[in-house]
């Protein structure tokens, strides 16, 4: 079973910054990737950030790319994204996930319980 908790969301103007933070436990070294999904109300869900940690591999959704980072401490078995630049459409609930893949896009196998990002205009 793998565990993943979320923090870091909040409240924040727009072109301001969060940093999220999900913290993994569990058998995780059965999954190759993490990442953050989020989803605004009346939506779907939607990825936003993944990454391999075992390679390094990174991926970005068009709308956050070149705002947001990923990184990881393997030591701790954290995942971060630092969102920088938010704007009003980055509002959501934001989900820190747990998966298997081949590279690019991470298929979600386990979900956190969500942090809320609101950001003001």
């Amino acid at each position: 079973q793998v565990r993943l908790e979320e923090s870091g969301g909040g409240s924040v103007q727009a072109g301001g910054s969060l940093r999220l933070v999900c913290k993994a436990s569990g058998n995780t070294a059965r999954y190759s990737c993490m990442g953050w999904f989020r989803q605004k109300s009346g939506t779907e869900r939607e990825e936003v950030a993944s990454l391999y940690p075992d390679t390094s591999t990174r991926y970005y959704d068009h709308s956050v790319e070149g705002r947001f980072t990923i990184s990881e401490d393997n030591a701790k078995n954290m995942v971060y994204l630092q969102m920088n630049s938010l704007k009003p459409e980055d509002a959501a609930m934001y989900y820190c996930v747990t998966g298997q893949g081949l590279g690019g896009r991470c298929p979600a196998r386990f979900w956190g319980q969500g942090t809320q990002v609101t950001v003001s205009s």
